[in-house]
């Protein structure tokens, strides 16, 4: 008998809207502990949607998000603070303070939300950039970096509390194809490493073939999810607008 991870996160019949335009309606779909996760699809499906009512930045129309067994979305301001302590989020501009050296953003999660003396700190920075491949770049300001370092350094303040589930916003946007690759290998090796639960937004096949465990498509169109599953399964025998986003096949409404 085959035993499936427990679930870290789970949409029950999850609606978004914006007022009275309904993005992704009926949305079921559940983020198992240990895997990568790839929310994928066209744009404006509501990938970017999903990924803000995951965090609670933005609140359903209906339905509801779980954190494990708890109601993130009936959760008070105060409970979810504390669900959202086990989250890491690479966000796609990095979101780096550029005032502030390398060294100085990544240790800002650690100073606000950790008791840690300033000698623990800076041993913690230097391990989580020193994992992210910018050992030695402590005290450049990201201004100063390629895009790819800029991500591996947004990154690394990530993953600076050691979070359970990490968040990743188009990893490969505005990289060029070599640097997004060696972006997924490293994200692979993160996870590995830290045990992390990945859920990644991304309209990148390469990536999503490349480090995805399993993939849900958003199809814009039906306002629905339409497919889940492993990415090379989706691929090669999904439905007709999955196989088009593969480029397998042409779309069939």
């Amino acid at each position: 008998m085959v035993t499936v991870p427990e679930a870290v996160i789970t949409a029950r019949s999850l609606t978004m809207a914006f007022g009275e335009r309904v993005v992704i309606e009926d949305l079921d779909f559940a983020i198992r502990r240990g895997e990568v996760y790839v929310v994928m699809g066209g744009s404006g499906c509501g990938k970017s949607t999903l990924l803000r009512h995951l965090l609670g930045l933005q609140e359903p129309a209906a339905g509801e998000v779980l954190y494990g067994t708890e109601s993130f979305t009936a959760a008070s301001q105060r409970e979810r603070e504390r669900m959202l302590r086990r989250v890491g989020v690479l966000y796609q501009g990095s979101a780096l303070w550029t005032s502030m050296t390398l060294a100085e953003n990544v240790a800002l999660p650690l100073q606000q939300f950790t008791g840690l003396p300033a000698a623990r700190i800076r041993e913690v920075v230097e391990l989580k950039l020193s994992l992210v491949g910018l050992h030695g770049f402590e005290e450049y300001f990201p201004w100063e970096l390629s895009g790819g370092m800029q991500k591996r350094a947004g990154l690394a303040r990530a993953i600076a509390l050691d979070p359970e589930i990490l968040f990743i916003d188009e990893p490969s946007a505005s990289l060029d194809p070599p640097t997004g690759r060696r972006l997924d290998r490293l994200i692979l090796e993160l996870k590995q490493a830290l045990g992390t639960t990945v859920v990644v937004v991304t309209h990148d096949v390469a990536s999503i073939l490349g480090i995805g465990t399993r993939a849900l498509f958003l199809d814009a169109d039906a306002k629905r999810a339409i497919a889940e599953g492993p990415p090379a399964e989706l691929r090669d025998g999904g439905p007709p607008q999955v196989r088009a986003f593969f480029g397998q096949g042409l779309v069939g409404h």
